[in-house]
């Protein structure tokens, strides 16, 4: 008798375990969901489980039944921002998630200066930290993790913005977040935050991405190893990317570049990871990112330069910004401690280009042709509304015949417009400007914003 009724504990213990509805840790008390929106919510249960959703902000119940893999899933409207909310789960068992907001919410992704945080040490960092008091900021950290094969959970959880929390998040994700709450009337942000310091552009990319394009992949084969970060493509987006994929965001905001300064195709690498994302997450969704700072990158005197214009040639794809740094980083730190102008600037490319709520220039000026009148070049910009020259040297600007060999031009602006010529070059083809590693831009528009290195096809 004992033996059957251990038997029958035994079995409805173990039909508890396998039977309870469960979430991935990106579903969490204190999270953020995005605003007037149908988001996905997945999970696990017994094979062909109903499962009942009814989320607080709507007196309606919602049921999906669990596929024979143990997977569910379930697309709800969300309302206008607000909360806290509550959503309760019930199947076999109940899971209830509390303190949640509507808002909106931004994937914040890169290397170390998306890391950096106040406690590494950024400029004024100790009075930031003091008066990080937001509770409508919440913080997800994701923690390095990699993976050979892609992941459908990771560690974490959803946190409030507090001194204690915002002092080891990403400075930049928290600067942003901060300004977007200024012009939209703090209206709740959430905020993913996966980085990990030092890791190339290809180890983002899912495996999906480098299919029938063998020079993306070649590119990695000389990566040589990290002691601080991995180096084998796909390997931190299996783990820190693609457990999220599919977790409804605003957009991304993006810091990182540095680690791929020599290669050759950064502009494609870095639009097929942007490209890549967006077919998993089957949305549009805008991509703001920074520039990489002026530093000597190397040996190569120029591949900081090259890296930079790959970037800038990036803004090819629609819903894509830059923000250009020179001006505010110094040239003998590859981590600038400004974090919050980055943070500001990020969050007004948001405000300004996707939640319409300014209209105002936000943009350093970016190269957009040139023209040859007799021996001088005319160059013309986007966002180039009271162009001048911070340095009266404006030696920053280069010019080049058919050999290619590049001069220092003089530089004059007229009417927006930058007029170059050299007496070395009697029949230019060619321009380029701030091509060095180090180059802080001389040239600025009227939203006292800096023209981002380029060189003409």
């Amino acid at each position: 008798m004992n033996k059957i009724l251990f038997f029958i504990v035994v079995m409805i213990f173990s039909n508890a375990i396998w039977a309870n509805v469960s979430l991935p840790n990106i579903f969490s008390d204190n999270m953020v969901l995005q605003r007037n929106s149908e988001i996905k919510i997945w999970g696990w249960g017994n094979p062909k489980e109903e499962i009942k959703i009814t989320p607080s902000w709507k007196n309606q119940e919602y049921k999906v039944t669990t596929d024979s893999y143990a997977n569910w899933q379930i697309t709800i409207p969300t309302p206008k921002e607000g909360g806290p909310f509550s959503i309760t789960f019930k199947g076999y068992n109940e899971v209830v998630l509390k303190n949640i907001l509507i808002g909106e919410v931004w994937l914040c992704s890169g290397q170390s200066n998306m890391e950096m945080s106040a406690a590494w040490g950024i400029e004024n960092g100790d009075e930031e930290v003091k008066n990080a008091n937001y509770p409508n900021i919440r913080f997800f950290t994701v923690p390095k993790l990699t993976a050979t094969t892609p992941q459908n959970n990771l560690l974490g959880n959803w946190t409030e913005c507090s001194p204690e929390t915002m002092k080891n998040f990403s400075a930049v994700a928290y600067f942003f977040a901060k300004q977007l709450q200024k012009d939209l009337k703090n209206v709740p942000i959430g905020l993913i935050s996966s980085n990990w310091g030092g890791t190339s552009a290809e180890v983002w990319m899912p495996e999906t991405a480098f299919k029938n394009e063998p020079d993306l992949l070649k590119a990695t084969a000389d990566y040589k190893p990290n002691e601080y970060c991995p180096v084998e493509p796909t390997r931190t987006f299996n783990a820190m990317i693609n457990p999220i994929v599919g977790f409804k965001i605003a957009g991304t905001i993006w810091y990182q570049g540095e680690s791929n300064v020599g290669s050759t195709i950064y502009d494609k690498t870095f639009s097929r990871l942007i490209t890549s994302w967006r077919t998993l997450w089957k949305d549009d969704f805008p991509f703001y990112f920074v520039q990489i700072a002026p530093y000597q990158y190397g040996e190569n005197h120029f591949g900081g330069a090259e890296v930079r214009d790959f970037q800038r040639r990036t803004l090819q794809l629609p819903k894509t910004e830059m923000v250009v740094t020179s001006d505010i980083s110094p040239t003998d730190d590859i981590h600038p401690k400004d974090k919050k102008s980055v943070g500001i600037r990020l969050a007004n490319l948001a405000l300004n280009n996707h939640y319409k709520t300014r209209n105002e220039l936000v943009n350093g000026p970016l190269f957009k042709d040139f023209k040859i009148e007799k021996n001088k070049v005319i160059v013309n910009f986007d966002y180039s509304d009271g162009l001048y020259f911070k340095d009266k040297k404006a030696n920053q600007f280069e010019i080049a015949g058919v050999d290619g060999v590049f001069h220092q031009a003089k530089a004059e602006i007229k009417n927006n417009q930058v007029i170059l010529q050299s007496k070395e070059v009697k029949n230019p083809t060619k321009v380029r400007f701030a091509w060095t590693n180090t180059a802080q831009s001389q040239l600025f528009n009227k939203a006292n914003l800096p023209a981002s290195t380029f060189i003409s096809e």
